[in-house]
């Protein structure tokens, strides 16, 4: 295999790793909160951190680096629709992600002080608010690498 096709491999395997562990997190976070039992929440919360910093972190790493050598690969320009879409909404779900790792460290930290649902409630429903724009966002940015849909038109030059 060259190197082109192991490269393209390893971008979709971050791609995949970053939907699978993000939906996988939210749905056993969320079970936890709705639980309603603090100690579930606790090793939940805990899990979930771990996890991004194992899985998300560099699997973002990996797609936001081959991402670019793919799109220079194919001489995809970089003022093009898509270009510019995948990296307005690569900063989107960065900038709704890395609050998230915050809140569920917060959310842990409430627990194990001996906190209650209802001292973390407001943190749950910011962390429900910032992870349906980011996972949005991340089912586009899919869609738009495998359509490459506004690859031919440009707004920057």
């Amino acid at each position: 295999m060259n190197e082109y096709l192991w490269i393209k491999l390893l971008h979709i395997l971050s791609a995949m790793l970053i939907l699978g562990t993000g939906l996988g997190t939210a749905f056993f976070m969320f079970r936890a909160h709705m639980s309603r039992n603090a100690e579930a929440m606790r090793i939940t919360t805990q899990s979930v951190v771990l996890a991004d910093w194992i899985f998300t972190t560099p699997a973002v790493v990996i797609q936001f680096l081959t991402g670019f050598w793919l799109t220079s690969r194919l001489g995809i320009p970089y003022g093009s629709v898509w270009f510019v879409s995948i990296l307005a909404l690569f900063i989107l779900v960065g900038l709704c992600w890395i609050p998230v790792v915050f809140i569920q460290l917060r959310i842990r930290e409430i627990i194990r002080n001996g906190g209650t649902l209802d001292d973390y409630s407001t943190l749950m429903k910011m962390w429900i608010g910032l992870g349906i724009p980011a996972f949005a966002s991340v089912l586009i940015l899919i869609f738009l690498m495998v359509s490459k849909l506004g690859t031919d038109s440009i707004i920057f030059v």
